[in-house]
Formats: structure tokens, sequence, C-alpha cells
């Protein structure tokens, strides 16, 4: 029998999902104080029934609040002026209603505005390197999309586009989430574009947390549930002619992907992740659309460096398990197994039109460059250690 071995699990934000619960929100943004700051994106939310509901509820709570809208990925820019924006507006709280793009900036300015300084004093690896102590002011995520998982992570990603570009983390534990309020009926006016994107973002982060150089356990047991969630739900998310099978979907899918945003936070992720960080900064690549056109060819790549280097790794086993899982045969073997799931893997992101990096302007002599730039802190936590040569095939088969 194997050992328990010893484990940490850092701070999550305290849960609350279900259909309709986007109606606890003012009650729960009362408990801070009388002035908020609503973080959404350009129109998807505000065009939806909810908003309207929810700033008459607000009202109703004497709750006064100040608006800020995002429009694409956010930058340490955009933080830095919005920080500077409503930093003496005694503001008690901020909500981040929207994708991960939006909570991300919600997060960040989350945790500035006491202070009022530039994020760029605390971002990874192309900041000045000054620890964040925190607190930050309490924050409401509140997704309405299933994707990135940002509602359970203590990490705000921000951009800079272009060749010299970069995707980096503002990352500390005093960052997490108040409350995590997921409620699946935010997703039923996302595209299916986004929910099919968004889901493979979801369940790559699922399989490479369980595979992780750092899982344990418990996150073991989190993320094998989600891909249970998303074999249950994606496909059903993403129909056109039963609504209620749609719904329903949806509900399994906002569940998944806020598994993988806990079980990341607290394992690590691996080689997508890795890559899809230098993709996106270089080129104009959504994150999920990253993540979901390599996750097959990485995790072949995966595969066979494990079996020809380290054939007994337990994340080989993973991987099986994970096979049979989308085969929904218990009876298959390993070996079979895997290349099963790869193949699933490939069928899903051809059946889902997931375009090659060709299609953003990605070439062979770009190559160098991302390999270069994709060992951050994801790529440690992959499985096994990948050479260049190895991991410059898995963007070149991409191409």
């Amino acid at each position: 029998m194997d050992n328990l071995t010893p484990f940490t699990i850092t701070r999550l934000p305290r849960i609350l999902f279900g259909a309709g619960r986007i109606s606890e929100l003012p009650a729960l943004v009362a408990a801070y104080g009388p002035h908020t700051l609503i973080v959404t994106g350009e129109r998807s939310f505000r065009a939806t029934v909810q908003w309207p509901a929810l700033t008459r509820a607000l009202a109703e709570h004497k709750i006064h609040y100040d608006e800020l809208r995002v429009s694409g990925e956010p930058s340490p820019q955009f933080v830095d002026a919005a920080v500077a924006r409503f930093r003496l507006h005694h503001i008690k709280s901020v909500i981040g209603i929207g994708g991960g793009s939006v909570l991300d900036a919600a997060k960040a300015i989350a945790g500035l505005l006491p202070y009022g300084n530039s994020v760029l004093d605390h971002l990874e690896n192309v900041g000045r390197n000054i620890p964040y102590h925190g607190p930050a002011l309490p924050f409401i995520a509140v997704p309405t999309t299933a994707g990135t998982g940002s509602e359970a992570t203590k990490n705000a990603v921000l951009s800079i586009h272009g060749e010299q570009g970069f995707k980096k983390s503002f990352r500390h534990e005093t960052l997490v989430p108040e409350y995590a309020l997921i409620d699946p009926d935010l997703l039923a006016t996302c595209p299916s574009s986004l929910i099919a994107a968004d889901g493979m973002d979801a369940f790559t982060q699922l399989l490479e947390s369980f595979v992780s150089a750092k899982a344990n356990y418990f996150t073991d047991a989190l993320a094998w549930s989600g891909m249970e969630a998303v074999q249950r739900g994606f496909f059903a998310a993403l129909s056109d002619n039963d609504e209620g099978s749609a719904a329903t979907g949806r509900a399994w899918m906002a569940y998944a992907a806020l598994l993988s945003g806990i079980t990341l936070a607290q394992v690590g992720l691996g080689s997508v992740h890795g890559l899809a960080s230098p993709l996106g900064a270089f080129f104009p690549i959504p994150h999920g659309v990253a993540c979901g056109t390599l996750v097959a060819m990485a995790t072949h790549i995966n595969i066979a460096a494990l079996r020809a280097r380290v054939p007994h790794h337990p994340a080989l086993a993973k991987y099986a398990r994970v096979g049979r899982l989308l085969e929904n045969n218990p009876e298959m073997g390993d070996v079979q197994a895997q290349d099963q799931l790869v193949t699933r893997l490939s069928h899903w992101t051809e059946q889902l039109a997931l375009p090659r990096l060709s299609h953003f302007g990605v070439c062979e002599g770009d190559i160098p460059r991302i390999v270069a730039n994709s060992r951050g802190s994801s790529m440690t936590t992959n499985p096994l250690v990948l050479d260049d040569t190895e991991i410059a095939a898995i963007v070149r088969a991409r191409l």
C-alpha cells in the first residue's frame, strides 16, 4: 500500500455554488461596508437581466458602487491606472464578475488599492521583486465562464502583448478571494466557442494537476472529480438542441473549472501551461485556445518521455486512469488507455475546431524563442523535465 505522504493545502475561498446564487451577492458585500468596486467585462454580463437585478439589490442594501470595465487581458498599466483612479474612493471591497481576465484584474486591484503602489513592484520575474505582504481588500469572485479557475487561486495574471511581451503573475496568498460565488446560470449567454476553449482549459488544468510532480491524495481526489464532471458535462454544455441538457452541462463545467482552480493553486500545472505563457504573450492567442490546441500533443510527448526514461513513474498509471475514464472502459490496459487518452484529446481538438498555432502567426522560426520562454513555474511541476527538443515538438506539431 502506498504511503500517505505529507502535503500542505494553502488558503481557499469560501465557496457558494449553485444556480441563482448571485442573488446572495449584495448581502455578502454589505458585510464589508457601504462602498464597493464592481469590475466586469465590457458587455456580456451587463447585457443580461442579472445586471439590473444586481444594481437594484445593491441599492436596497444601501451599497454605493464604482464601476470598471475590462476589455481583453489586463496589463500592469491597466491595473495601475485603476488603482490610481479609485485609490481615494474609500472602497471597502471589490467584486469581479466575468471571465478569467476580469477576475485577474479585479484580484490585482483589490491587492493594491490599500497601498496605491504599482503592480510592477510585485510582478514575478519582470517586476521590482519587492515582497507583497497584504492584506488585500476583501475580494468576491463571480465567474461567468468555466475555464481559468481564477476564482480559487492566489495569482492575478497580467500581460503585455507583442515582441517583448510577457504573461506573469502577481501572486500572494492574501489575494485569494474571500468568496467564490459560482452560479452556473451566468454561463447561459456564453457562445459555444468560448465554452469549448474554456472547457479545454479547465480539463487541461485538471489533467496537469493530476499528474503534477507535487500532486497529493487530496488534490488527486478533486482533480478526478473535476475530470468526471467534464466527462458528464462538456459536450452537453455545447448542445444547441436541448437547453435542459445544456444547462446541466454548464453546471458540471462550472464545477470542473472551480476544482481546476483549486488543484492548480495547490500543486501547479505542466508543459501545456508552460507553453501557453509565451504563446499568449507573443501572439494574439486566447489562453483557452492555446491550452486546447496543445494538450493532446503535450500529453503524447509526456507519455512517450515517461515510458522511455521513467517507465514506472506514477504519472503513467494516472494517464491510464484518465484514458479509461474518457473511453468509459474500466477494463482497458494501461498502455492502450494511455494511447486512447491521446487519441481522445486529439479528437476533441478536431471536433471543437480549435485553430492551429499558425492561425495566429506562429511559424517555425518562432519555436526557439517560445521554448526559451516556456520554463516558468508551470513547467517545473510537469511530471518530468522535458528537453528543448521535446518542448519544440509540441509546438511544431500544432503549427
